[in-house]
């Protein structure tokens, strides 16, 4: 099977994630595979398609540094991009890639974790989607289904600013963003920091290309956009700089913690599951869930499997037992695929959330 490999070079922010976009909602069920590169010219905030931005990201700071803030159509986290990063995105066919998403990372990993290797580090797979040298992290991963296409995404990190990523989110306290900026220089590493230099992009491009044609069993062929590519990237441009899309959680819950009525409270709760952090933002009443919003970065399957799942919960008991079962048949219901998501990490993001009266 041929893969095209279409190597944007340095592109403006917005378009860097536009191309993979755009390349995935041109793509037909019989077309060729596609594997993108690009490395973004300006710096950039990237969230996750199920972040609610006001909880993740310091807005405040990145409109004083003119730092845009784009969603992408894949999950995650919220990070901080800049042209130190070269990114890479397989896109393929949905009946050419495989259907669950922790085989979707299974198959494209390995190529990234053996080119890291051929250049002198020593890179492993960490499940769920991340890559580590020696316990700190080089890299993560992302699957996403767009259009007719199946997405995974990753980035090879030349070197990484702690400093500006630590600006970038939203936390309680100066004190907790220098132990946050601290933690990354400690967690996060990179190829300078592996190698004492930054290896040019031509030898990692090169490299990474020869391990995906032996590994993948597939032809690597250099190629430009078509005119239908290009004329989806363009639209793709635009459609991600829609504030509609950017802010698509609309802001439902502006007021964490507020009490409404008697009986009735709108609160906010968290929990780390293996496969990401899950937000619950949730309106209380009489003991029931009147209305729900999850976020986080996990990523799932469907696009909006996590909101139908909320909605599907509406009126049901705040109850460990009842809602845990609840959970499981709704996630069932909607065919979610959420690698390292557990009914009962569901229910006890929204569990955190439930109102308690002060004694």
């Amino acid at each position: 099977m041929r893969l095209r490999v279409i190597d944007f070079g340095q592109q403006p922010a917005l378009r860097s994630q536009a191309v993979y976009h755009g390349v995935a909602e041109a793509m037909g069920p019989d077309d060729d595979p596609v594997l993108t590169l690009v490395n973004p010219d300006d710096p950039y905030v990237c969230v996750g398609l199920h972040q609610e931005i006001a909880l993740e990201v310091d807005e405040e700071y990145c409109e004083e540094q003119n730092l845009p803030i784009v969603r992408r159509h894949v999950g995650g986290g919220a990070v901080y991009l800049d042209r130190d990063q070269m990114f890479f995105h397989f896109i393929y066919p949905s009946a050419k890639a495989p259907r669950i998403v922790s085989q979707i990372y299974q198959k494209f990993i390995d190529p990234v974790i053996h080119t890291y290797q051929d250049l002198g580090v020593n890179a492993t797979f960490r499940p769920v989607n991340d890559i580590h040298v020696d316990g700190r992290k080089i890299g993560g991963t992302g699957a996403a289904s767009i259009g007719d296409a199946t997405v995974m995404v990753g980035s090879f990190m030349f070197d990484f600013d702690t400093a500006t990523m630590a600006q970038c989110l939203k936390v309680p306290s100066e004190k907790f963003r220098d132990k946050l900026r601290a933690g990354m220089e400690d967690y996060i590493t990179t190829l300078t920091r592996e190698l004492g230099e930054k290896p040019p992009r031509e030898t990692v491009r090169d490299a990474f290309l020869k391990r995906v044609g032996e590994e993948l069993d597939v032809d690597v062929e250099l190629s430009e956009p078509t005119a239908e590519e290009a004329a989806a990237i363009d639209e793709q441009v635009q459609a991600l700089a829609d504030p509609e899309w950017t802010y698509r959680k609309g802001r439902k819950f502006v007021e964490m913690g507020v009490k409404i009525a008697a009986g009735t409270h709108l609160t906010e709760g968290a929990h780390k599951a293996a496969g990401g952090l899950i937000r619950a933002q949730l309106m209380e009443k009489d003991d029931e869930i009147a209305d729900l919003l999850l976020s986080g970065d996990f990523t799932v399957f469907p696009e909006d499997g996590m909101d139908r799942v909320a909605e599907a919960l509406q009126g049901i008991p705040l109850e460990e037992p009842v809602l845990q079962d609840a959970v499981a048949t709704a996630m069932s219901g909607v065919g979610l695929d959420a690698p390292g998501i557990e009914p009962g990490d569901v229910a006890a993001a929204i569990l955190a959330a439930r109102h308690h009266e002060p004694h």
